[in-house]
């Protein structure tokens, strides 16, 4: 067995072009892959009849399956598509979110920046997270922004991109797929405790590897500032992988992040304020810059 480079042009010059394209903006909402997903997804689950959790769970596996056989399908054809490395390019760039995502926390930093702790709230649960904001102080506000900016930093960007190297548009799009069935599915609520379940675990097993490349790359663009706190605290959360990027943005940006009663990372740091949420802004387009050096390098295979 010997080990070879590969550093074929056309991947590399797809991620570039998605990355320049998604500095555009998002594409229409009927044109939007994502929103297809979901719509699928809010689609089945109005289907779901099980009552036993034995049969929810094979109800929510079966109905999990077929989205992803059809995601991986799309992808395998999408990538036979003529245009080449401009068409994958076009093709993947709906997959990721940079460019949404960081406006989302820009607005929420503008919004407490401005004293407007309710429109902040409001912005935060719009754009951001799933929890009740009605009752986040200012300093809770910023830091559910900053866990959402590390998390999703590696969910919504990273790992796509990585998935697209590591396997084309058709693991990409299984990631977009999975992600996103792991948001609308992947509770532990008493109707989705068990139909969710695939989805959840299959999220938890795709983020493996981009989880940690982000939290890496922040440890390595903080100069390592945050690697007593990643190491102690990145399995404070329920995910096997949102607490390894939070983490080491808390102890880069030595601040405190806590959820209540779920989780704390970084107990001894400060509460963030509405400034952090700038600090925090800059990290992630560090964090990016490294993991997209990366990304863009040669990639060893064995052959």
């Amino acid at each position: 067995m010997r080990t070879v480079y590969v550093h074929s042009r056309g991947p590399v010059l797809s991620v570039l072009l998605a990355f320049a394209l998604d500095l555009l903006g998002e594409p229409p909402t009927p044109l939007h892959p994502v929103v297809w997903v979901g719509n699928y997804l809010k689609a089945v689950r109005k289907r779901w009849r099980a009552e036993t959790p034995s049969e929810q769970l094979h109800e929510g596996a079966g109905w999990w399956a077929l989205g992803a056989g059809a995601s991986v399908g799309a992808g395998a054809v999408a990538q036979r598509l003529p245009g080449g490395w401009i068409m994958q390019g076009i093709l993947l760039k709906p997959l990721l979110a940079r460019r949404a995502l960081f406006a989302a926390v820009d607005e929420v930093h503008a919004a407490l920046a401005a004293d407007n702790l309710p429109e902040a709230r409001r912005l935060l649960a719009w754009h951001l997270v799933s929890r009740e904001t009605s009752e986040l102080t200012a300093c809770e506000v910023a830091g559910a922004a900053i866990e959402s900016l590390a998390e999703n930093l590696s969910d919504s960007v990273v790992a796509p991109l990585l998935c697209f190297r590591a396997g084309g548009l058709p693991l990409a799009a299984l990631y977009r797929y999975a992600n996103t069935a792991d948001a609308m599915w992947g509770y532990r609520t008493p109707d989705l405790e068990y139909a969710g379940k695939v989805a959840a675990h299959a999220d938890d097993v795709l983020n493996l590897a981009p989880a940690r490349l982000t939290a890496l790359c922040t440890l390595l663009v903080s100069g390592g500032r945050g690697l007593g706190v990643w190491a102690r605290d990145r399995r404070n959360t329920a995910s096997p992988n949102a607490g390894h990027p939070m983490s080491a943005f808390a102890g880069a940006l030595g601040v405190r992040l806590d959820k209540r009663g779920v989780y704390i990372l970084n107990v001894g740091g400060r509460m963030p304020e509405a400034a952090d949420l700038l600090r925090a802004l800059k990290l992630a387009r560090l964090t990016f810059a490294l993991a997209m050096l990366f990304l863009v390098l040669p990639w060893k295979k064995h052959v």
